[in-house]
């Protein structure tokens, strides 16, 4: 059975999505990511947002106003909205690019959503990113291009890559050395893993999500 996702468009560089919502998902434009959605002709359910990317705020039937003055972003409100309403799985459009601290909060904001038992990525700039905590992703053999994979936090213990061209073997990274960037898919199915701590990977839109993502 199909998992809901919960979209989220921000107002970061936009290049189109390349998974689209359906039936059952939730869309939510975070601030200008509503000028995106509405390029595409898609009705997000929820506007929210400080709105300070709009210069017309657009009448809608569910918009919520955040006060500029906050603490988190428009995209980890828009995120936290949707844990509320009970989602697990969520694919952010428009978090990268632009400015360099939005995308370095998009980026902890995978984190935060790693660390609490949540599949979310982040899609642009020709990239697919997600975290990681105590799990394993399967690709499949047809997969092409770029695997890299980053420490995101002190240390990340038991680390294993396998079916591709460099291989780990319960190794220890670290996050002041970056010793998992630039693998590569050899045409063999593939597998990243951690066992303690939270990798961060990245790898070509273009592959599409994995295959498989479970806890170990």
């Amino acid at each position: 059975m199909k998992e809901n996702i919960c979209f989220i468009v921000g107002a970061g560089n936009f290049d189109g999505m390349s998974i689209r919502p359906e039936q059952g998902d939730l869309v939510i434009a975070a601030d200008g990511g509503y000028e995106y959605l509405k390029g595409l002709g898609i009705e997000p359910d929820v506007l929210m947002g400080d709105f300070d990317s709009l210069q017309i705020v657009p009448e809608h039937r569910h918009l919520i106003r955040h006060s500029p003055i906050k603490d988190d972003t428009d995209m980890a409100l828009a995120a936290a909205y949707g844990e509320q309403e009970g989602f697990g799985r969520f694919l952010l459009y428009g978090g990268l690019g632009g400015r360099l601290d939005h995308t370095l909060a998009n980026l902890q904001l995978l984190t935060g959503l790693s660390r609490k038992g949540y599949a979310a990525y982040l899609i642009g700039e020709g990239n697919i990113i997600t975290a990681i905590t105590g799990e394993r992703l399967e690709f499949s053999a047809q997969n092409q291009g770029m695997l890299s994979v980053f420490c995101a936090g002190e240390r990340a213990e038991g680390v294993s890559e396998t079916g591709l061209k460099y291989l780990l073997d319960h190794a220890v990274l670290t996050c002041d050395r970056a010793l998992g960037v630039s693998n590569e898919f050899i045409g063999e199915k593939a597998a990243v893993e951690v066992e303690q701590g939270t990798l961060m990977l990245v790898w070509g839109v273009s592959e599409g999500l994995e295959e498989r993502r479970f806890r170990i």
